[in-house]
């Protein structure tokens, strides 16, 4: 059993480090933004990228969220069967929740959902949402942690396509989100596509995609051509920076997969805005940790 002295220190960190990840952009996002940033050719879409890393400078001079939707709390936790605080996680993870929503200050996103009032306090029935993969043998704990805001909620969708749609049914899923919700999400988004058997594995699968690295691929072969492919579709678009108008609407496709029942493909799009606030932190039995999302941060 944890002692308590153990488990206020990892709420402590936590509470930190969400407070961070709300101000402070991960590396791999603000190294895409940049990119595309030298990419684009017209002054509205520059002009908006400045106003982009004007908003980052600001932020961590003023020690604010780097916007005022600061969203629904997510974490997916991958923790090792070992690690002395696995029994005390998710409360642990709520009372980090309510600690950085008063210190950071992060905006109240948790409504109770038919009796609608305001928690106030940014956790509620089933909020934070904690998606659980254990490791067996392990002492070690790694947590995502992810602000799902409401503008990059609203085109998450999935469902179930019959089997002779095929991969192009996939394609034509994603592009038809992208044209009639992908505008709400401030572009440029990141696009997590899940593609299994059933509504509900595809979409954890899709928002897992979210946690990837920019950059990184499926490494099945034919899954990282259709990333390239629904990516090449997605830019042809020309939503551009908050949907103003451009060459590139996204930071990347990320596709997750598993192997599916032969008589369907379930397929789910999430996706994440510019301000795309997703931390990855690992700690070790004694509560060591080390934060590969974000550099130099000491919490």
């Amino acid at each position: 059993m944890a002692n308590s002295s153990s488990v206020e220190k990892m709420t402590d960190l936590m509470a930190k480090f969400i407070a961070h990840t709300a101000k402070k952009l991960p590396d791999d996002v603000i190294a895409k933004l940049e990119e595309l940033r030298s990419k684009e050719d017209s002054p509205m879409a520059k002009t908006i990228y400045d106003t982009m890393f004007r908003n980052q400078e600001l932020a961590v001079k003023l020690n604010r969220p780097s916007c005022q939707d600061t969203g629904v709390l997510q974490f997916w936790v991958k923790c090792g069967t070992r690690f002395p605080l696995i029994d005390d996680l998710e409360v642990l993870l709520k009372e980090a929740v309510i600690k950085a929503t008063f210190e950071a200050p992060l905006r109240h996103n948790s409504v109770e959902t038919f009796d609608e009032y305001n928690t106030g306090k940014n956790v509620g029935k089933g909020t934070p949402t904690v998606w659980w993969d254990i490791v067996p043998h392990s002492d070690k704990c790694e947590i995502y942690t992810y602000m799902a805001g409401g503008g990059c909620t609203l085109p998450g969708h999935a469902m179930v396509l019959m089997p002779g749609e095929g991969y192009e049914g996939v394609a034509k899923f994603v592009l038809d989100r992208m044209t009639s919700y992908g505008l709400n999400a401030c572009p440029p988004l990141l696009v997590g596509v899940g593609v299994a058997t059933s509504v509900e594995t595809a979409a954890l699968l899709s928002k897992k995609a979210l946690m990837r690295p920019i950059g990184s691929h499926n490494p099945n072969e034919r899954a990282a051509q259709m990333e390239k492919l629904l990516e090449d579709g997605i830019n042809a678009i020309g939503l551009g920076p908050q949907g103003m108008g451009g060459k590139y609407s996204v930071l990347g496709v990320n596709i997750e997969n598993t192997a599916r029942h032969p008589s369907a493909i379930g397929v789910a799009v999430n996706v994440g805005c510019w301000s795309h606030r997703r931390g990855h932190i690992i700690f070790d039995k004694d509560l060591n940790y080390e934060i590969t999302s974000h550099s130099e941060v000491t919490l």
